[in-house]
């Protein structure tokens, strides 16, 4: 079943507030794992993704009226930018500072907007014309649909590798496996993801 986020977008914009939570929901995935990877770096144990991304989603779905967007991509990087503001509370609950950083807020959100790049461009070749990119949802979106139908130890490898930026032998210790059994999983992780992606 296609999604047509555009119009989904309209009609939440317009005022139907049963269309939001469905809207927002189609972004799920995709803010795990942006959540995930930044945990992974500063929170780790501390807090879980998905908790992260419910604050998200109930920061996102209090104050979508005053959403400005018409995009899907313009309502990905807000929503990035909640993300952020969402982790800067919890590092500063964590690690018992006071007051708002704006600084730290901005280095998450670039962290993000790394991350979502790194989806695109290391895991999968980019659409090639701006046509196809205009017909086709948000990329990083897709891949991370796609990353979570993929089996755990494939999803690792791949997150590890190309968003963290884990090398190999840096990826075998944390996976607790050889290198060559990283390597090969990742070659086939690879291939899964793309024949996925393929299908959507």
């Amino acid at each position: 079943m296609t999604i047509n986020v555009e119009e989904l977008l309209q009609e939440a914009r317009a005022g139907d507030g049963s269309r939001v939570g469905p809207l927002l929901d189609l972004y799920r995935h995709y803010l795990g794992l942006l959540a995930r990877v930044e945990i992974g770096h500063r929170l780790q144990g501390k807090v879980d993704a998905s908790d992260v991304v419910q604050e998200t989603y109930l920061e996102a779905y209090r104050h979508f009226p005053r959403f400005q967007g018409t995009t899907e991509g313009q309502l990905v990087c807000w929503l990035r930018q909640i993300l952020a503001g969402t982790i800067a509370n919890l590092l500063r609950r964590y690690l018992g500072t006071q007051g708002r950083d704006v600084r730290l807020e901005r280095e998450l959100a670039a962290n993000f907007d790394r991350s979502s790049a790194a989806l695109e461009r290391c895991l999968v070749a980019p659409v090639s014309s701006p046509s196809q990119q205009a017909v086709r949802r948000e990329q990083s979106v897709i891949l991370a649909d796609a990353l979570k139908e993929l089996p755990e130890d494939y999803r690792e490898v791949l997150v590890l590798r190309h968003l963290e930026g884990l090398t190999f032998p840096e990826v075998a210790r944390r996976m607790g496996r050889t290198l060559d059994s990283v390597e090969k999983l990742w070659m086939r992780a690879l291939g899964r993801l793309r024949q996925h992606l393929g299908e959507v």
